[in-house]
């Protein structure tokens, strides 16, 4: 059961991988938010398909909520893009909170928050993969 992962952000949006059996998450691209957007998620579930892997079962969202638990300014954002992939890949949508993942993408990486602030080094790949994680060990702690 692949899934695919995605911290989505008004400039830029990581994507991440699950291995074939949805057991780990792997970082796999940074894309711009752009008029390119959904031409470059597709190329990756086509790359799937094409490869003869299994295909995805499903796209993990994360869900941007502050410190109360409310929805952050770009949630509404989110919530307009999870209607589009839905209509574009007809694959299930599930949101999955990032509460920090970017924190603590860059903590793994040993980025600092000056590096990141001057744009040399990128994590949304990285909390993307985060993000799907999260996902993925609550799908196999249900499973227990």
């Amino acid at each position: 059961m692949k899934f695919l992962g995605i911290d989505y952000g008004s400039k830029r949006v990581g994507v991440a991988v699950s291995d074939d059996e949805g057991k780990i998450a792997f970082p796999k691209a940074i894309f711009a938010n752009d008029k390119n957007l959904f031409e470059n998620i597709k190329k990756i579930i086509d790359s799937s398909f094409m490869q003869e892997k299994e295909n995805f079962f499903g796209i993990v969202l994360g869900e941007s909520l502050n410190y109360g638990g409310e929805k952050n300014k770009i949630m509404k954002d989110i919530e307009k893009f999870k209607l589009e992939i839905e209509k574009k890949f007809n694959l299930p949508i599930y949101f999955e909170q990032e509460f920090m993942s970017s924190i603590q993408a860059r903590k793994n990486k040993k980025i600092t928050t000056k590096q990141q602030n001057q744009k040399t080094m990128k994590i949304d790949d990285s909390a993307a993969a985060i993000i799907l994680q999260s996902f993925l060990d609550k799908k196999q702690e249900n499973k227990k």
